[in-house]
Order: C-alpha cells, then structure tokens, then sequence
C-alpha cells in the first residue's frame, strides 16, 4: 500500500477513540505495544497493514479466517537496540507525552475495561517482600464464553446462550517468583467442585450468597473480582491482578501475534454429528494456528485426549509456551508499525483489575514477565480426582494443596531452584523470657470463618514453653500457612529455635524487609490443638510439582497433543 494509505490511517487514529468493546487477552506479553505518533515514529517497510476482514466464518477444514495483518515489507532488524528505544518511547509519553503522542497513549487506555480486583469479603494479606524487598507476582489469567455481542455469538455459537452470564471457562494462575528467575501456571478445570465465597456485583450491588459450586460459575456471582477471590479461597494464594479475554479477544490478539505453532500427533477434526467439537480440524504434524483456528485450539475438548476439561488444559498449556517462544524471537516486537497492532489488539481484548488500568502499568508488568527464560517456565493442571458419579472434579488430597503451598512459598513448580548449602542453624541471641513475640490469629477464612482464641492459645502455649514475654495482637487476618517473620539476620538464630519449640518447618520462618518485630502468624493449616499438624508433601520434602500435575516445560518444543480416535479422520 502506498503512502496514501499511511496519511489515511494516521487521520483515522487522529479522531476520537469509541468506547471500548467488552473483549479481552491472555495478558502474557500485551504490554508491549508502543505509539506509533511517538517522537521519530515511521510506518514499517511497505506502508500501512491491511485489516482483517474479521467475518468470523469457520471453513469446512477448519483453516483460519479472517485473516491477520500483513506487512508489505520486511521489518528493519534492530534486535536489542530496538528494544530498548521502544522502552525510551514510551517513557518520553509517559513523562512528557503531548501532541498526537499522547493522545495516543490515552487512546490505549481507554481501551481498556476495567473491573474492582476482589468482590470477595475479608480476603488474604498481601504477602511481606523478602529480605531484598522482592515480591512474587500472582496473575488471574481468565477467558470467558460469553456471547455478549455479534462477533462472540458467531465465534462461539450457541445463539440461545446470548443472554446467559458469562462463565470462567478457561482459568490459569500465573506465578512468577520474586527474583524473577521462573514462572509456574497452574490451571483448575471449569467443573472443578469448590466453595464460592459470598460475592457483591460491583455495577448492580446483587450479593450472591456463599455457595458449592463448579468454578467457572464464580464468573457469574459479580464479576472476575469473584473468580479472584474464589481462588484466593481455594489456595491460599494472594493474587494481585486479573486479565480476561473472551471469544473475540482470542482471536484478534491471535492474529496480531500472526501464528502460534501447534502439534497433534495424528489427523484430528473436532466435530461430530452431535454437534460436539470446536470444529478444529489439523492434519498430523506441526501448524501455525491464528485467528479462528487459534479460538478453536484453545476451545477443543472434543478430540483431544478423554475429551474432557484435562486434555483441553494441556492443549492450552502448549499453546501458551509455543506463544511466548515465538513473541521472544519474532521480529514483530522490534518494528513499531506491528508493535501497535500488537497494542491494539491488546488493550481492545482486555479486561483487567483496577491496579493495570494503564498502559504503563502493563508495559512494567510485561517487563517483569520478558526476564524470566523459557526453560523456567513451568505448566501444571491441578491435580484433581473425580466426585461422585463423575460428574464433576475436585481437588486430590495432598497433591493439589502440596502444588498450592509450592507457590505460597514461592518454590518453583519445575524442582530447579538453586539449591543452597545448608549452613549451621545460628544460635538464638535473646533469652527465651526475653524475645518479644507478637502472636495473630490468621485464621479468618471468607468461607469456614475464624476460629476464635487461636492468638491467646498459642500465647499461652509459648508462655508455657518459657516466651513468657509474648502478646497477642487482637486484630485478625487471612493465611494459609502458619509463619514466623523477623527483621534481620541478626534475629535468625531466635525465630529457628520459636519454629522448633512449636514444631514447625523451618520455612516457616522468613524474613521480610518490612517485618517490625517477630510475629508468629497461625495460619489455617493449624486452625486447632496444639501441635502443629503434618502438611501434604512433608513426608516427601515437597520441592517441585507432583507428577499428578502433569507438567510441561516451557522450552518443550516436541509437545504434541494426543488425539482421540474417535476424532480422527
């Protein structure tokens, strides 16, 4: 296209931007989307990029419609140098940001929906960073099946579902350490039997009562808010932030990302004379899945594996590694022109909780996440077994809370966290009837309610053990696990010696560059008695994902999805 075609769109971009669809993204790496109008800005090579057709058509073979954008060009290669002047862009709109340059960020912006973070009551305490002042990120990576528009209806069928709330079907927790050294997602099947807490729709003020019910429903009690708060529930786990995407998000941020390479090992068309199947058909081998056919990859249960929410996990598992190998190597991230396709596509797709509701915000968490390497990130389902009748599945005892206490703790989920030397446990400095101890009752659940008195017992039992000098703190708070924190080095020796008075593991004890004292926080895993009770995965020295989780390494280039026999042709 000629330079016509450029001058159009810029006066296009010029107008005012229209409220933003209600559409969404996975979120991995949508924070990398630069301005185009930004100081020194150029079109790519070969002018501006057409748009899709965007009909949302499914052919008979299952191959892509709808087209992407393609560049009339090949894109300057600048590697890092790049990069990094994208990095500098931006930041000069941030800080100085006037003119067309501007507008355009505020443009993104508004792009963006946004909804409250947790609709749950009470809720967990954000966790103390460690003795550096780092901090593990949790991200709710959440895709829903509403068809709340044209493009959802035709994308995902099922016209008598228009007017139906949306539900949660696809549900991933993205945890990413507080070095930044790997990252571990670990996803719950949609039918997954759990306690949704009570819940209060922040637009129309409905409170849903608490419930037992399959986890995508949490979607529909208010709001992705109570997705989060659901999970907090189940595991223990602060999470900081929500992403959303639906049927339409998918396929637009697919398509900006032009392709994502998938595997099956034999022939496989999800259809049947039912009308079951997400109507995906690949021949056996390797494709590069967009668009449509992308939406399809993700959706399809029927095909894969036992045809059920596990096998559809996995398939998602491996289209997500497949995607952050080709956003790191592909050249689109250091040509502008495809960079604001990318920020397009991104924001447009995305709804996210009210602490990512900029674009700066999102390109710093984006570069939290580009640190970690491949070969670090780690894929898990939850391990699960099935409920009565087999109708629905629910958490496997021990294994599921062993994964959970994996990430509450920060451990990686792959087993390849440096191992440290083990050095002599220091001795303790203070007199026992000296060291100042703060106890809190931690045990202040959403869903089973706190126990009362846990702080003043557990006081009386350190008194009993010679801390005459312990209190309490009357103030009640939200943890899974049972902790002991302290300031410095210097009171390590102390806070080993309360542990092992207690009967406690010794990573129970953590130091926090925020602590002001030694607290004992007794979390919901000591909820009654006086000892403390063995956890799931003790026994074992729990140091990496159980092999019920199913794991799948980031730089696994040879994953192929199984195909059912009853699928193939």
């Amino acid at each position: 296209m000629g330079q016509s075609s450029v001058r159009g769109d810029r006066s296009r971009r010029r107008r005012r931007p229209e409220a933003a669809e209600p559409v969404r993204d996975d979120g991995v790496y949508a924070d990398q989307g630069l301005p185009p109008d930004a100081p020194g800005w150029t079109p790519p090579e070969g002018g501006a990029v057409p748009a899709a057709d965007g009909d949302g058509d499914v052919p008979a073979d299952g191959g892509h419609v709808g087209g992407g954008h393609v560049g009339g060009g090949q894109p300057r290669r600048k590697g890092r140098k790049v990069l990094r002047w994208t990095a500098l862009t931006l930041a000069v709109l941030i800080v100085g940001g006037a003119g067309a340059g501007y507008w355009y960020y505020e443009h993104l912006n508004a792009n963006l929906r946004k909804a409250p973070r947790s609709l749950g009551g009470g809720g967990l305490k954000k966790p103390d960073p460690n003795a550096f002042g780092q901090s593990p990120l949790n991200i709710l990576l959440l895709g829903s099946d509403g068809r709340n528009n044209a493009k959802n209806i035709e994308l995902g069928g099922a016209r008598q579902d228009a007017d139906r709330k949306p539900l949660a079907d696809v549900q991933m927790l993205l945890h990413v350490s507080a070095d930044r050294s790997n990252m571990s997602v670990i996803s719950i099947p949609r039918d997954t039997r759990v306690t949704i807490p009570r819940c209060t729709d922040p637009k129309t003020h409905e409170v849903f009562p608490q419930t037992s019910a399959a986890i995508n429903q949490s979607l529909q009690h208010g709001g992705p808010g109570c997705t989060l708060a659901t999970w907090q529930e189940l595991t223990g786990i602060y999470i900081d932030h929500f992403m959303m995407v639906d049927f339409a998000g998918v396929v637009d941020m697919a398509d900006a990302i032009g392709g994502v390479p998938v595997c099956v090992d034999g022939n496989v068309y999800s259809h049947d004379s039912k009308g079951h199947g997400s109507g995906l058909k690949l021949t056996k081998g390797t494709h590069s899945v967009k668009g449509v056919q992308a939406l399809q990859w993700l959706r399809t249960r029927y095909g894969f594996e036992d045809n059920t929410d596990i096998g559809r996990a996995k398939a998602q598992h491996m289209y997500m590694n497949s995607m952050v190998r080709q956003l790191k190597k592909d050249a689109k991230l250091t040509n502008p022109g495809e960079l604001r396709d990318l920020a397009e596509a991104a924001t447009n797709a995305l709804t996210v909780d009210d602490g990512l509701d900029t674009v700066k915000k999102l390109y710093d968490l984006g570069g939290d996440l580009s640190r970690v390497p491949t070969k670090r990130i780690t894929m898990v389902t939850m391990p699960w077994q099935y409920g009565p009748g087999e109708s629905y599945v629910m958490p496997k005892p021990g294994d599921a809370e062993a994964t959970f206490g994996l990430l509450r703790n920060d451990t990686a989920l792959d087993g390849k966290d440096k191992k440290k030397k083990a050095a002599p446990a220091p001795k303790p400095s203070t007199p026992k009837d000296q060291l100042k101890v703060v106890v809190q009752n931690g045990t202040n659940s959403t869903v089973n309610g706190p126990v009362s008195g846990r702080a003043s017992a557990l006081q009386q039992q350190l008194s009993g053990l010679g801390y005459t000098s312990a209190a309490t703190d009357s103030a009640l708070t939200t943890q899974a696990d049972t902790t002991i924190t302290y300031r410095d080095k210097a009171q390590r020796g102390d806070a080993l010696a309360l542990a092992k008075a207690l009967g406690l593991p010794k990573d129970a004890v953590r130091e926090s560059s925020s602590a002001t004292g030694m607290r004992l926080v007794v979390g919901n895993d000591w909820r009654t008695g006086s000892a403390y009770p063995e956890q799931p995965g003790d026994e074992k020295g729990t140091d990496k994902a159980p092999d019920s989780a199913d794991a799948l390494n980031g730089e696994d280039t040879k994953a192929c999805m199984k195909v059912n026999p009853s699928y193939a042709f």
